[in-house]
């Protein structure tokens, strides 16, 4: 029906609206704070941004990017993820001529046409940080940490950050010839997706979410044990960097990421408080990436967090929420003059910072204290002909019932009291 959302999308109203604005000034301030600036990429972009960056074998790639052709004939696709536009832009705009290192951050729309899930929709919104420009092993513990003090700064306790390596081009492929012989003799009992992986890409089938693949990948070789020397360096590094920080971690060696574009660190915050996804911020190193897609060899790190899971999981947490913005003051006015009056009173309040609001319904003075209540107004400023020539309103405070009249100067002046 018309009047229906498109399937996997969701409306936010009014009520809802203020948690999110609560939100992204959290991230907006913390990032700041980090020495991060903002970014703000297209909705969409060429679709190769995403097959080259993401990867052609991935599932984002193969079955869940929302692609069309334009009018031009040319191929676009709706941002899946927030690294590849970023990474996009740094090269167009020569950022990379800049001092380094470059310092990223977005709040983004994003789109992947997948099954909805509690935390999952096909539209979503994600928070992310990419840093440019360093291979050292401290901005990834930067990164983590940026996103470890965000989510415990919301008010978030049970979550674990695992960490893992991926290794280099050069280590993965003695890994995945090793991977490839250990998988062999299971591969007809496989997943059908797993079997196409096989060939191209056998290193997702060890986060296939399939009961069986995940029995048969419980005792396959381990990434982390084919690392070459500066792959296990800086893997020793990283774990030194967040002990200094003092951030608690588990190495898992099942965290892969289902992006291509991932080298040596890979790391997931995880929480069984908000069921089956549980993984509420993952990302990683990136050191291929930006020369992948056309610049000069520019290594990178940076994380994606999806905001409607974040609000889910603080939610589960019972996190505060500032309450919802309430009206500071309602005009209920009897007689035309009064009503001249409020009109710019109201604009007055309003010029200096105060939520004001007035009756556009002509209720009678009953029903606009009714709907003053219903805006859950802090004051009521009642004000009628014969208190206009005396000089006066009466002002009425909502949450002690309580009644009184001042002068008019002095309205603003009791008003934030």
């Amino acid at each position: 029906m018309l009047t229906n959302a498109p399937k996997g999308t969701k409306d936010l109203l009014p009520g809802q609206v203020h948690k999110w604005h609560y939100v992204e000034g959290k991230f907006a301030d913390i990032c700041r704070r980090y020495g991060f600036k903002e970014i703000r990429t297209p909705m969409f972009e060429h679709t190769e941004v995403f097959a080259r960056g993401i990867g052609d074998t991935t599932d984002v790639v193969q079955k869940e990017m929302y692609t069309f052709n334009d009018h031009g004939n040319r191929s676009i696709t709706l941002k899946p993820e927030g690294t590849s536009g970023a990474v996009r832009a740094f090269i167009e705009h020569k950022q990379y001529a800049e001092v380094q290192p470059t310092k990223y951050y977005y709040n983004t729309d994003c789109f992947r046409y997948e099954k909805p899930q509690s935390g999952r929709l096909r539209h979503f919104h994600q928070f992310g940080i990419e840093v440019f420009g360093t291979p050292n092993m401290m901005a990834d513990a930067e990164v983590i940490c940026l996103a470890h003090d965000f989510l415990t700064d919301l008010g978030i306790t049970e979550i674990e950050l695992r960490i893992n390596s991926v290794g280099c081009p050069e280590c993965r492929k003695k890994y995945r010839e090793a991977l490839k012989a250990y998988l062999l003799p299971h591969y007809e009992d496989l997943c059908g997706t797993c079997k196409e992986r096989f060939e191209r890409n056998p290193m997702r089938i060890i986060d296939c979410k399939s009961e069986i693949c995940q029995a048969i990948v419980k005792d396959a070789p381990r990434m982390i044990d084919y690392l070459c020397d500066d792959c296990r360096n800086a893997f020793e590094d990283l774990k030194s960097n967040l002990t200094a920080m003092g951030i608690d971690f588990t190495i898992d060696p099942n965290i892969v990421r289902g992006l291509d574009y991932y080298t040596k660190t890979a790391f997931e915050f995880v929480t069984t408080k908000i069921g089956a996804q549980g993984t509420v911020c993952g990302g990683g190193r990136y050191d291929h990436l930006v020369e992948e897609l056309g610049g000069p060899p520019i290594p990178g790190v940076g994380f994606g967090l999806g905001i409607e899971r974040l609000l889910l999981l603080m939610e589960a947490n019972n996190a505060y929420f500032p309450e919802e913005n309430r009206v500071d003051a309602f005009i209920a006015v009897m007689g035309d003059a009064a009503k001249a009056f409020g009109l710019k009173l109201a604009r007055e309040l309003r010029a200096k910072g105060i939520t004001a609001e007035m009756d556009t319904l002509a209720r009678n003075i009953k029903g606009q204290f009714k709907y003053a209540d219903r805006l859950n107004a802090r004051y009521t400023l009642v004000i009628g002909d014969n208190e206009l020539e005396k000089g006066v309103v009466s002002l009425k405070d909502m949450v002690k019932s309580e009644q009184r009249e001042i002068k008019i100067e002095d309205i603003y002046k009791e008003i934030t009291k």
